[in-house]
């Protein structure tokens, strides 16, 4: 069966909008009614102030003749419809727009992790985590401002009915006046939309920088960096205020359109009813008023679409999927081939990679797993090119141990689990004790539930290299692969690590292939081979 392609952002959100139909349907008719009553409050309102007022200049007589007690009674229930409708309108609308996010955020992270490896992998944390947060909540307006054209209309058709009372002229000049407090949002949505999209790149920008710079505080202190990282620190920030000050300098003119738009659509409106009662003139200025209001509402919506948009853009580039055969094949076992070698390896083989830093060892095993997009012909694996095979078909033969550690900020047993999920604590043990780090946690009064910190900061350097060794192990993999898993060790901890490797090795019957600069984990291989030099050599020939 073929794979689904995977989906670009806008699909995503499409998807969504399918899945939360009802509660955004609800969301536009309820906007629909708070347009609607808005504007029929504030016009009945001024109808009925007006009205009231002539009544009772008029006399006694004709003040006890006017009706106060229905249009009261219709302005609280207009009241209480405006009031009820918005709490369902922002109810209906929010929880919609949070539970799409809640589905989006795991897609995209997924979406992210089937991406080119050189680019997802070369992207910072600390943008990483802004286009997950920042950006996922910033296309929330996708969803919460469905209802604006709904609204708009709603309100448009609301003024005009009540202008019409005082006029066909009047229902003129409030159309004409809603229609271009609408265009002028339109052409004011165009021009904040840039610089709102600018304004999303340069808070991402800031963030990246922020935790970058967090991440090597240690090492600012001791070259005495701490000014210089102000400094830079600032500058983003300077940036990004730049870049938020011109969206909202742009979007200023919005709102002075909009205020130009009502005061001159009220002064035309009662110009244009001037021969209607001076009640209806109250009535029909009041409602033009509400009315170019309802349209504003489409200046916000189109203001916050722009840094929507801008959103979309820069995870639509992140999410794209890495190029690769609709069909990718499988690897038919877990035989290894390389010009390297000369023949194919299999399990319980061992092979070593040595050579100076720099020559490529690191590199070579990161395209055979698919962290870096492979090269045509540089790996064979279960017969099958590792550059066509499929990469989870391909990363499920190894268990990866990578010379530079990542931790969660999570316990001991979590960490342990991005390898086995369903381990016991009892293989969780085995393997640490494998690793030699689980006398250190049996003192621990947490033990497999100690915290490690922020990527291992409760753990020495060797600490956090023997969990990962211990990591690698759980997983049940043909090929264990070992990038310097003894370095930062002590000679005494480095030969009891070796020695357990090597009864695990022989009990499982796994393949091992190792990156070493030290000698003594060479010596577990059967087969070393020597990068760097102009032919890479072979210092052993298999048995």
């Amino acid at each position: 069966m073929s794979a689904r392609p995977p989906s670009s952002v806008a699909a995503m959100v499409a998807a969504q909008r399918r899945v939360q139909a009802g509660r955004l349907a609800l969301a536009a008719f309820a906007g629909a009614v708070v347009s609607a009553a808005a504007v029929g409050l504030l016009g009945l309102s001024g109808w009925f102030i007006t009205g009231a007022a002539l009544a009772g200049a008029a006399g006694s007589a004709a003040a006890h003749a006017f009706n106060y007690m229905m249009p009261s009674a219709v302005i609280r229930l207009l009241s209480i419809v405006r009031t009820g409708a918005r709490y369902v309108e922002r109810t209906a609308g929010h929880e919609a727009a949070l539970l799409a996010l809640a589905a989006l955020r795991p897609q995209l992270f997924a979406a992210f992790a089937r991406g080119a490896p050189d680019r997802t992998l070369g992207l910072a944390a600390g943008e990483a985590s802004s286009r997950l947060v920042e950006d996922v909540d910033a296309i929330q307006t996708l969803f919460v401002r469905l209802s604006s054209p709904w609204a708009m209309g709603a309100g448009a058709a609301t003024a005009a009915g009540l202008a019409l009372l005082a006029g066909l002229p009047a229902m003129v000049v409030v159309l004409a006046g809603m229609a271009s407090s609408g265009l002028g949002a339109v052409w004011v949505g165009r021009r904040v939309a840039p610089a709102a999209r600018q304004a999303q790149v340069a808070t991402g920008a800031f963030k990246a920088r922020l935790a970058a710079l967090s991440a090597a505080t240690s090492e600012l202190r001791a070259y005495d960096l701490a000014a210089w990282a102000v400094e830079e620190t600032s500058t983003a920030a300077t940036d990004m205020d730049a870049a938020r000050a011109e969206a909202a300098r742009r979007g200023t003119v919005a709102l002075v359109w909009q205020a130009a738009c009502a005061g001159l659509t009220l002064g035309a409106t009662v110009f244009a009813a001037r021969e209607a009662a001076p009640a209806l003139v109250a009535l029909a200025a009041l409602a033009a008023v509400t009315g170019v209001e309802a349209a504003a509402g489409l200046a916000n919506a189109l203001r916050d679409n722009g840094a929507a948009q801008g959103a979309t853009a820069r995870l639509d580039d992140l999410a794209s999927p890495a190029h690769s055969r609709p069909d990718p094949p499988v690897p038919s076992g877990a035989g290894l081939q390389t010009a390297l070698l000369g023949r194919a390896v299999v399990p319980p083989d061992r092979i070593a990679l040595a050579g100076p830093s720099g020559c490529g060892k690191t590199s070579l095993i990161e395209r055979l797993l698919g962290l870096r997009s492979p090269v045509e012909g540089e790996w064979r694996v279960g017969g099958v090119d590792a550059a066509q095979a499929s990469p989870a078909a391909v990363r499920a033969l190894f268990a990866y141990a990578a010379q530079e550690v990542r931790l969660l900020d999570a316990t001991v047993r979590e960490n342990l689990r991005l390898a086995a999920p369903h381990a016991t604590d009892d293989q969780m043990w085995a393997a640490l004790d494998d690793a030699g780090l689980a006398c250190r946690l049996r003192m621990s009064p947490a033990g497999l539930n100690a915290p490690v910190g922020p990527d291992g900061a409760r753990l020495s350097g060797g600490e956090r290299r023997r969990l990962s060794l211990a990591r690698a192990y759980l997983r049940d993999a043909p090929w264990l692969v070992l990038d310097e898993p003894t370095e930062g060790l002590d000679a005494a901890t480095e030969v009891r690590v070796l020695d357990r490797l090597e009864r695990r090795l022989t009990e499982r019957g796994q393949g091992l292939i190792l990156i070493s600069h030290r000698a003594t984990p060479l010596t577990l291989c059967r087969v070393v081979i020597r990068l760097g030099e102009r032919e890479p050599t072979r210092q052993a020939a298999l048995s």
